[in-house]
């Protein structure tokens, strides 16, 4: 485990997957660490790893007010952080016709569009006037991309955050703190165990954490996981729309809340 540049580092959705991987490489280089999700135990795990350098968190990450409420007392605590990593996200099918599946939808919006927002804007102003090197981190999608066949909640909401990220690093550009979008393809994560189809680039997440770090330590604005992935989607995109979507439209869909192999979104239980 190599040194990180990074000294105080936030971590929404590090319970599992993607977050838990940057976390533990984070702790593992000697970083203070802000341990954000909903399954304590897991979060308390890694605090374990470092109990002086770890605090635990368990805010919605929509909840505005408690997402200062956490930026506050982690700030009071162990000082501005020079990089927020905003992981946390939800995934799963959607089905127009289905009524139900428009909670779905907002959910999905509110974690994974309006996440990153209340996760970064508590520490911006901080950041800023520290006057040093700072790095906002919001974890997007290849799925934002392009509208994928029953997934369209969660394309809209990573394509969302692509949008977002691109606004705000316009608007971060004269000061030291730099914005980055990272688009993974597939990881082997909890959100992934569910789908049925072919997933092309299979990650793992302590390979993708090092890469991601890397990359962010780097400049790098833009992050493709894996690289490989990124050229494929785009090639695809080449292709006419028609032609596009009767390839899509020829794979398993992913299951949608309540089917069998689908991933639980919290709140809609």
């Amino acid at each position: 485990m190599t040194p990180s540049i990074f000294h105080n580092a936030v971590v929404t959705g590090a319970c599992g997957g993607l977050g838990q991987a940057l976390a533990r490489e984070l702790i593992g280089a000697g970083a203070r660490v802000a341990l954000v999700g909903l399954q304590r135990p897991a979060l308390d795990a890694l605090a374990a790893l470092a109990p002086e350098r770890c605090a635990v968190y368990q805010p919605d990450v929509s909840d505005t007010t408690a997402l200062q409420a956490m930026a506050a007392d982690w700030m009071e605590r162990f000082g501005v952080p020079d990089l927020v990593i905003a992981n946390a996200g939800v995934a799963g099918g959607f089905d127009t016709v289905q009524a139900s599946d428009l909670a779905v939808m907002r959910r999905m919006l509110e974690i994974n569009l309006l996440g990153v927002a209340t996760s970064f804007q508590p520490f911006l102003e901080a950041m800023r006037a520290s006057g040093q090197r700072g790095a906002l981190v919001g974890v997007a999608s290849l799925a934002g991309w392009r509208g994928m066949p029953g997934n369209g909640a969660y394309c809209a909401s990573k394509a969302g955050l692509i949008a977002y990220l691109q606004s705000l690093r316009a608007e971060l550009r004269p000061t030291a703190i730099t914005v980055h979008t990272i688009s993974p393809g597939y990881m082997r994560t909890a959100l992934t165990t569910g789908n049925r189809f072919a997933m092309p680039g299979l990650m793992e997440a302590d390979e993708a954490a090092r890469r991601l770090l890397a990359g962010v330590a780097a400049g790098n604005e833009h992050i493709v996981l894996p690289r490989r992935i990124g050229w494929l989607s785009r090639t695809l995109n080449l292709l006419p729309a028609r032609l596009h979507d009767r390839i899509l439209l020829g794979q398993p869909r992913k299951p949608r809340a309540g089917e069998p192999g689908s991933t639980d979104i919290p709140g809609l239980k």
